[in-house]
């Protein structure tokens, strides 16, 4: 039910940005109201029903100030402080993302990676993933994770369900997996050789 909520409000916002020809601005907003919104202490502020509408309205104010959020974005926003639907602002997000991708022809990849690349190297993984999806435009979003050791991944498809492994990550857990493998082989060789040799005991051998 909640997923098709937020489905209907950002299909509603993406109607309102196409009809004034904002929707590539709007796009950045939404954006940036993800951002925001990933704060836990926002989200929990603006999710709470117990706290009154009104100093919703007052922060949320002072945020498409500061975010420079456009006027029908902040009305957006606006809506579903009165609607009490703010909640569903997380998933509006993702909806919205969807719906705007498909409008456009835009291809989302996610690039995750241990420090922030540079522009021009995500100028040609963006190149690549066009040739691979044919889309008309393919849109970036970077994503930082130590774990990777080094290197990057590439995330896009439909629900980033095409990868494209470049870590050190990848590369030490294949190596891994090859040592158990070699590990597993010559151990089976070793017990198979001792059997040959009839020097593994049985436990009916071992009885007195």
């Amino acid at each position: 039910m909640a997923a098709t909520a937020a489905g209907s409000y950002a299909a509603a916002l993406a109607d309102v940005a196409k009809s004034n020809n904002t929707l590539d601005s709007t796009s950045a907003d939404v954006e940036k109201i993800e951002k925001l919104f990933a704060d836990p202490q926002l989200y929990d502020f603006f999710s709470n029903p117990t706290i009154d509408a009104e100093k919703k309205r007052q922060l949320l104010d002072e945020i498409v100030k500061s975010s420079e959020l456009q006027p029908h974005t902040a009305n957006f926003l606006n809506i579903l402080v009165d609607a009490k639907r703010i909640d569903l602002v997380k998933d509006i997000v993702k909806e919205f993302e969807m719906v705007y991708n498909k409008l456009t022809d835009t291809e989302l990849a996610v690039v995750t990676s241990v420090v922030k690349l540079e522009s021009q190297h995500l100028a040609q993984i963006a190149k690549q993933v066009q040739k691979l999806t044919g889309a008309k435009n393919v849109r970036i979003k970077t994503v930082l994770d130590p774990s990777l050791v080094a290197g990057f991944t590439v995330r896009f498809g439909i629900s980033g369900s095409k990868l494209i492994d470049l870590s050190v990550k990848k590369q030490l857990d294949e190596i891994a997996a090859q040592l158990d493998l070699e590990a597993a082989v010559r151990a089976e060789k070793v017990e198979q050789f001792l059997d040959n040799e009839g020097l593994i005991l049985d436990e009916e051998s071992l009885e007195i």
